[in-house]
Formats: structure tokens, C-alpha cells, sequence
């Protein structure tokens, strides 16, 4: 049975949620699933953008159909070739063989590479600034290559100034059938699912998404509908300044998370008591993590939010514990840059722990290592508390 909401008079939602994925993309929890969006224009010519993936396939193809209602369909856009927006192309050429598929270049390279059928005579190969009317509407390609695929572009149609994003302004999150942003409560519902998207499945771009968001900005943007998540209507400037922010490696808030790796306690304790001489000193939305137990991609996405970050690791056969090294590897992968850094170490007969942190530390832009860093033996000691109250002023100092 269809399950399709009209967005304006002759544009239609035909994408599905996904409850039961437990991982997306095979690495990232998603405890909330997530939607695959998908966008259907009845024009003089219709006009479908993207698919979806094939988990929701069912669900996709009679959404088409009913909206359609025996309608040829004249166009595909093809925006991004992840296969969780393309997976179900082989199909919608199987059921409409005189569909033309528009893409650039790079999109069609793609095709060949995922699929079987033919291609040539269906395709209608775009490129920056050309447009395509399908009577009422006029569509206008623009190319975001690296956001995050080298394929990516976004369609703006100037009729109803409504920019179809691909994975930009994309976040984790099955709909619940509000499919708009104003329609729930985002900032507290939304914004932590919206982040950890961005910054594990888009953040190493920044310096692209950055070119798209100045080629946004000389857009007149009404609506903004990505592949995931709800569908910006209102406050668009809101979210569009998120991906500011993020996109140019700037602290979201000034604030301090603390990542740890302890395997008996003790490290961890160290962790705790410094949170607490932080929050003595009136430094507020303190967070703490247990590398072992949070999932890298949560660290990630607090490291984009926070101005401080602050690691501390038992030494683990001579080297970081390997649940923090994961974390610090990570965030070197995703470009992490512009923050203020405080490392504790631990070991109980060589240290070693600190150095290695700070090594991999320098080796990510404009890092500020504050001094001085904590070195525990075992335990941490009745004299060392002065060290982690210096430590605690000089975070607290910074932050205000």
C-alpha cells in the first residue's frame, strides 16, 4: 500500500524509513533508522529525484506508482550514486524503458560500474548551469563534487525555489510521518542525529561543501530537501549556518569533552575528578566518554561541536590504549582541526601514552596541545590533585 504525503500541489514525497538497519553504511548505529527521500514532480513531464535503497524498495515503487496513477515517467535525476539513493534505478527502467536519465559525466561512469543495462540512449549528460523544463518547472543543475562522492551535484528548481540537496542537510532519523523540520522539535530531537551525520559521512570535505554553500548562498532557497531526514520549509538559515560552522572546522560551542580509555578505573577516575573541577569553576554541558563504550563516530561528532576536547589513555603495550588511539585515528580521517587539546596518561611502569597521543595530535591542523599534561603511575596520588586543579583553571581560563 502507498504511503506518500503531497509537498506542494505537484510535488509529491515517495521515500520510505528504514527501523530495522542497525548500522548505516555497514559502521554507524543508527537507533533511530533513517529515511531514504525521494521526490516526485507531476508536470507537464514528470520528473523523479533519486531513488532509494533497496531495503525500502517495495514501499518506493508503489508510492511511484500511485502517484503517478498510469503516468509514463519522463525523467530520473540522478543527484548521487551512493546505492542507498540508486539501488532501485535498474527498476524504474525496467517499469518506464523510455525514461531518460539525466546526470553529469561522472554520474554515468558510475552507472556502468554498479549496473547492467543500457545507459547511452537514455542519457542526458548535464553540467554546471544548464537547466531543464518540464513545463511549469525549470530545473538547474549544479555540481557538488566531494559532497561526499567526486559524482555529487544538487537540482534547484527556480519555480518553486526548492534546492534538492543529495546527502547535504542530511541526518540520521526514520520520519515518523512529520517529513518537515517545523513540524517536530529538531534542535532537541534532531540536531544531535544531523551532526554526527555531517561530520562522520561529510565532514572530511569541508573545503567542498564550503564551495557548494557559496553557490547556495546565490540561490533564493524556499525549501531545502535532502536524501535523509525531514524537509526544511522554515528557518533554513538555521541549519545552513550549522553546516557553516562545520564545514569550516569551527567550534559549535565552547565546551569540553572528555574522551578516556582506562582498563581498571583509574584513568577513568582522573577523567571524572577533572570534569568535576571543571564544573566547580562553572563550566557547564561538561561531556565524558569511555572510548571503549561510545561509538567513534559519537567522539567525532563531539569533537565538531566542542571548542576543548580533552583525551586521557592508559599506556596499552607501550602504545595508546587502542579504543582512544581509534578515536584520535578517526578524527585525523575526518580532517579535524581548530581546537584546544589537554592529554592525561597513564602507565604503571613506562608512559608513553602521552607522546603518542600528541604525535598523532600535530599531525592535524591548527591543534593547540595546552600545557600542562597529566602523567599518572598506576593510580593517580593525593599530590597530583594541584595538577588537575592547574589543568582545570587553565580550561575553564580559556573557555570564558
Amino acid at each position: 500500500m502507498y504511503c506518500t504525503q503531497k509537498i506542494k500541489e505537484d510535488v509529491f514525497y515517495v521515500g520510505a524509513s528504514d527501523r530495522r538497519l542497525a548500522l548505516f553504511e555497514n559502521i554507524y548505529p543508527i537507533p533511530r533508522g533513517v529515511s531514504y527521500n525521494s521526490y516526485l514532480i507531476m508536470d507537464e513531464k514528470t520528473i523523479l529525484l533519486d531513488t532509494c535503497d533497496k531495503s525500502v524498495g517495495t514501499q518506493f515503487l508503489e508510492n511511484i506508482d500511485y502517484v503517478l496513477q498510469g503516468r509514463a515517467l519522463d525523467y530520473l535525476v540522478v543527484n548521487h550514486m551512493e546505492p542507498d539513493h540508486c539501488a532501485l534505478m535498474p527498476e524504474i527502467v525496467l517499469r518506464h524503458p523510455n525514461v531518460k536519465i539525466i546526470g553529469n559525466a561522472k554520474t554515468f561512469a558510475m552507472i556502468k560500474q554498479f549496473f547492467n543495462f543500457e545507459i547511452e540512449e537514455r542519457a542526458i549528460i548535464v553540467k554546471e548551469g544548464d537547466t531543464l523544463s518540464t513545463g511549469r518547472h525549470t530545473f538547474h543543475f549544479v555540481m557538488a563534487p566531494m559532497v561526499h562522492w567526486p559524482e555529487v551535484m544538487v537540482t534547484y528548481d527556480s519555480t518553486d525555489k526548492y534546492l534538492y540537496a543529495a546527502d547535504a542537510f542530511g541526518t540520521f532519523g526514520a520520519l515518523d510521518g512529520n517529513i518537515f523540520a517545523d513540524e517536530v522539535n529538531f534542535e532537541r530531537d534532531w540536531l544531535d542525529d544531523a551532526r554526527r551525520y555531517y561530520t562522520n559521512i561529510v565532514g572530511k570535505y569541508g573545503p567542498s561543501v564550503q564551495t557548494l554553500l557559496k553557490k547556495a548562498s546565490t540561490l533564493e532557497i524556499d525549501a531545502i530537501c535532502p536524501l535523509h531526514g525531514p524537509i526544511w520549509r522554515q528557518s533554513c538559515g538555521w541549519f545552513i549556518e550549522k553546516y557553516q560552522r562545520w564545514s569550516t572546522y569551527t567550534p559549535e560551542d565552547k565546551a569540553v569533552a572528555i574522551v578516556y580509555g582506562s582498563i581498571y578505573g583509574n584513568t577513568e577516575n582522573a577523567a571524572n575528578i577533572l570534569a568535576n573541577k571543571l564544573a566547580e569553576k562553572g563550566v557547564k554541558g561538561i561531556r565524558v566518554y569511555d572510548a571503549s563504550t561510545t561509538h567513534t563516530s559519537v567522539i567525532v561528532s563531539e569533537a565538531f561541536r566542542c571548542s576543548h576536547l580533552v583525551f586521557a589513555s592508559s599506556t596499552y603495550n607501550a602504545g595508546i590504549f587502542p579504543p582512544v588511539e581509534t578515536a584520535l585515528l578517526d578524527l585525523k580521517a575526518h580532517n579535524m582541526q581548530k581546537r584546544k587539546v589537554v592529554l592525561l596518561q597513564n602507565g604503571s611502569w613506562v608512559a608513553t601514552s602521552g607522546a603518542q597521543m600528541q604525535k598523532l595530535i600535530e599531525e592535524m591542523k591548527d591543534m593547540t596541545i595546552l600545557s600542562p599534561q597529566l602523567s599518572i603511575k598506576s593510580a593517580l596520588k593525593e599530590e597530583q590533585l594541584s595538577e588537575l586543579e592547574e589543568i582545570s583553571s587553565l580550561i575553564a581560563s580559556d573557555l570564558s
